[in-house]
């Protein structure tokens, strides 16, 4: 059996204020292509399909559009929620919706015989069994064991083996004569991140290990780090990372999918394939005139400069007028006076985040603690409803 593996698409996402829709446009449809020539018999994505809870109609009519692209020619097609995305979006609208198509949406955590467990039978005929483990907020986590062992959850226990449960639970069908895969979204320590992942949901209270993955796993397919990786563990597990990079954090990393492919009794062969159809993102430093000079080798890259010369009122735009793609410019610390902030807020970057001004209280009383500062990270996420498990 082939398949592909990919996730952390983030439909939606807006960068520094410019829209990357047609970059998205042009990613999934570089998926759509590698599925076709691949000629894979299903399609694995692993969370993270929009940017936010609330995407726009055009994002999901994106989505939309390549998911049943991706299901044609009767590819079974299996999506996870992620932790951008809302699991009641996609259980209650999605689900019903694409079910009746032959796609397979998991917003929340379901137990093995109602939905957690997925099972076909591949076209090279193959039984298939996966695991399904949409991301599980700290409050949900619990909310699931309940559900899955009918009493009272002890509160003492730690994320990792709450989460570990779970996994057992639904891997425990698997057999020697199946190909069994999981699907996830969640952080394993040690895993590098991309750069661009929402940081409250990526600390160590959000870790899970790779012993919840049992040996009779043939690949487990992992989303939420943008960097496409190999972590260690009892079978093979993959991070496939995003087809884009959503951030500056993330200028370094390759964006693409995995192309897996798996059969009982031997190990998962797995490809790596690159995607190219989104704009590169780039840090350049240098003078006005330095920039001036490297201006045509730029071609159409999102650019972050740092400008190596003392701030003056001006100088942003000039550096537009030479760099149209800059979305941020800074000044070189070496250039700053020393009564300066630490970053310089230019024309049309938005105001402090909240995150940030709380940091600088925590600086300014000098109390800094980077428990405190991801406690606070969490319950902002949480009180923002961005984690939308209701």
């Amino acid at each position: 059996m082939k398949f592909l593996h990919t996730a952390d698409w983030h439909v939606g996402k807006v960068l520094r204020g410019r829209s990357r829709f047609e970059e998205h446009a042009s990613v999934l449809g570089e998926l759509v292509d590698v599925a076709r020539e691949e000629d894979v018999d299903a399609v694995i994505v692993a969370g993270d399909v929009f940017d936010g809870a609330v995407p726009t109609p055009p994002s999901q009519a994106l989505v939309m559009k390549t998911l049943l692209a991706l299901q044609e020619g009767g590819r079974e097609v299996v999506v996870l929620a992620g932790n951008h995305d809302d699991p009641r979006l996609l259980d209650d609208v999605y689900r019903p919706v694409l079910r009746q198509l032959g796609i397979r949406v998991v917003g929340r955590f379901r137990r093995p015989g109602a939905g957690g467990l997925l099972s076909w039978t591949a076209r090279t005929g193959e039984p298939v069994r996966l695991a399904a483990m949409p991301f599980l907020s700290q409050r949900y986590v619990v909310r699931a064991l309940e559900a899955l062992t009918g009493t009272p959850d002890q509160h003492n226990r730690d994320y990792a083996h709450r989460f570990g449960q779970l996994a057992a639970a639904l891997t425990e069908g698997f057999s020697a004569d199946t190909v069994n895969l999981i699907a996830a979204h969640g952080t394993l320590p040690g895993g590098r991140l991309g750069g661009g992942e929402r940081e409250a949901q990526t600390i160590f209270s959000y870790y899970f290990e790779s012993s919840a993955f049992p040996p009779t796993a043939h690949y487990a397919a992992l989303g939420h780090l943008h960097r496409r990786q190999r972590m260690p563990g009892p079978c093979p597990i993959w991070y496939s990372g995003s087809p884009i990079a959503v951030d500056f954090g993330e200028e370094q990393n390759t964006p693409g999918a995995l192309v897996v492919d798996v059969a009982p009794g031997r190990p998962a062969d797995v490809r790596e394939v690159t995607l190219k159809g989104a704009r590169i993102l780039r840090t350049v430093t240098g003078s006005l005139g330095a920039l001036e000079a490297m201006a045509d080798g730029l071609g159409d890259a999102w650019l972050r400069v740092v400008v190596a010369e003392k701030p003056r009122a001006g100088l942003a735009d000039d550096v537009r007028e030479l760099l149209p793609n800059a979305l941020t410019v800074d000044i070189d610390e070496a250039f700053r006076p020393t009564s300066a902030p630490r970053s310089m807020t230019v024309a049309g970057q938005d105001a402090p985040t909240p995150r940030r001004l709380f940091r600088t209280y925590l600086e300014q009383q000098g109390h800094e603690d980077e428990k405190v500062e991801a406690l606070f990270d969490r319950l902002y996420d949480e009180i923002d409803g961005q984690e939308g498990d209701g």
